[in-house]
């Protein structure tokens, strides 16, 4: 793909469009760069794009400024616009971040999705495929842009690029091609974005595009719908249920084709989703030619990733955990699963930003395993109204510490409090770092006064 000279417009100046401008602009290209957000409001990024020699575009999508294009790419969070529309129609080619990475990588590609678990995964992956002694890249939503892997030694042929792809940036991909793609689970999720589930769950399924046998198609045994996904991808391999080829044996995490054979109670994560997670990297890390022995060894050796079912600390026989990456009810669902075997019940923090899905899953569970939910945010109400005619003690909150005061009210020895929102953050915080961060100080301070 030639870049010099061409003129090419980046639609969505986050992280991930800065990078792009980087990397067109050292490859020659002429670059518009295009926001609804004001100057002011994207910050650093805007004076960085500028002085990159990018052309700035701001406050909106005008027509006038997507004619005369060659190339435009567009980041994930941009939601579909009539300009890229009418664009398209006029032949100019309109690919995500993630499509122009890959046509400048020559490494075998190892793509990760899914609702739920993908960050574990994919860092897993990664630290596991480490020990080959390759340069590996990992990335993608996960933090680091995949095109910042194009031209580097994991982009090699001798290296590997390991990225977590979210439904956004799969999108509009076209020509890319895991070597390994990797489907995790598929559980209503943004649909606030997409006009229904399927929707939803075939921009996941665009990971298996453009795959050989001689790739593979790595997904959960115990889920035919998402087999029924797989269209044109590659040789299918499972993890995890009854026919995987890592699943738990006997209380231990067994892989069926080689010897590795790791306890559960020797894993550093915590929760039955956890598990899952753990035979999928260990299944996608074999096919990739690590040894069992070094694949045993990071399983034993992960910690797990901050705001994913993380230990806070115990107050007074009440233990507190921060899953602020479980953003949508089949996450908060999984948090509650996770905690099977608990002696008491969970009290649980939820609430943020809805999207759109039903809360009935999390109700059921709640009903089973809860003493008390604590609301916050905007979907307090709506989340009220699925627990309305419900036991449950149900509570609102204006704050996270507020809430966590609370949820230790509510709370009686032996149960956990737990943070699981079941919404995105952006309502109250930046992200659901933020949201997780202010959680555990919440929690510290409880400590500090008790």
């Amino acid at each position: 793909m030639e870049l010099a000279e061409k003129k090419a417009m980046v639609v969505g100046l986050g992280e991930s469009g800065l990078a792009v401008v980087r990397f067109l602009r050292a490859h020659g290209a002429r670059v518009r760069v295009n926001d609804r957000r004001d100057a002011e409001a994207i910050g650093d990024a805007a004076t960085e794009a500028e002085r990159l020699g990018a052309e700035l575009v701001l406050g909106g999508h005008p027509e006038a400024a997507f004619e005369g294009l060659d190339l435009i790419v567009v980041s994930p969070g941009v939601p579909p616009l009539p300009v890229l529309d009418l664009a398209e129609r006029r032949g100019v080619p309109v690919i995500s971040e993630v499509e122009l990475a890959a046509r400048f990588i020559d490494a075998p590609i190892v793509a990760i999705t899914g609702t739920n678990g993908k960050s574990t995964v994919t860092t897993l992956i990664g630290e596991m495929a480490a020990r080959l002694g390759r340069p590996v890249f990992i990335g993608g939503n996960l933090g680091r842009p995949m095109i910042e892997a194009a031209g580097s030694d994991a982009g090699s042929e001798q290296g590997l690029v390991i990225v977590e792809l979210s439904s956004f940036q799969l999108e509009r991909v076209s020509q890319m091609k895991a070597h390994l793609a990797v489907l995790l689970n598929v559980s209503a999720d943004h649909l606030d974005r997409y006009p229904s589930f399927g929707d939803y769950a075939a921009a996941k399924a665009r990971i298996f595009e453009r795959q050989t046998e001689r790739d593979f198609a790595i997904v959960p045994a115990d889920a035919p719908d998402i087999h029924e996904l797989i269209k044109n991808g590659g040789t299918v391999v499972l993890f995890g249920g009854r026919g995987g080829e890592v699943r738990v044996v006997d209380g231990a995490l067994v892989d069926t084709r080689s010897p590795l054979r790791v306890p559960i109670s020797e894993l550093k994560i915590r929760g039955s989703h956890n598990v899952s997670n753990a035979c999928a990297a260990a299944l996608a890390a074999r096919l990739l030619g690590v040894p069992a022995e070094d694949i045993a060894s990071t399983l034993r050796e992960f910690g797990g990733l901050p705001h994913r079912m993380q230990f806070v600390r115990s107050i007074d026989g009440i233990e507190y955990i921060d899953d602020s990456k479980a953003t949508n009810v089949g996450a908060s669902v999984a948090s509650i699963d996770g905690l099977a075997g608990l002696d008491g019940k969970i009290v649980l923090i939820a609430g943020g930003v809805d999207k759109g899905g039903s809360y009935e899953p999390l109700r059921q569970r709640m009903l089973d395993r809860g003493r008390a939910i604590v609301l916050l945010g905007e979907a307090a109400p709506l989340i009220e109204r699925a627990f309305a005619d419900s036991s449950l003690d149900s509570r609102r909150a204006s704050s996270m510490a507020e809430a966590v005061g609370q949820a230790a009210a509510l709370a009686q020895a032996g149960d956990v409090v737990l943070l699981a929102p079941a919404c995105s953050s952006f309502d109250m915080f930046r992200s659901y770092a933020e949201r997780g961060d202010q959680f555990q100080r919440a929690v510290q301070s409880l400590g500090e006064q008790a």
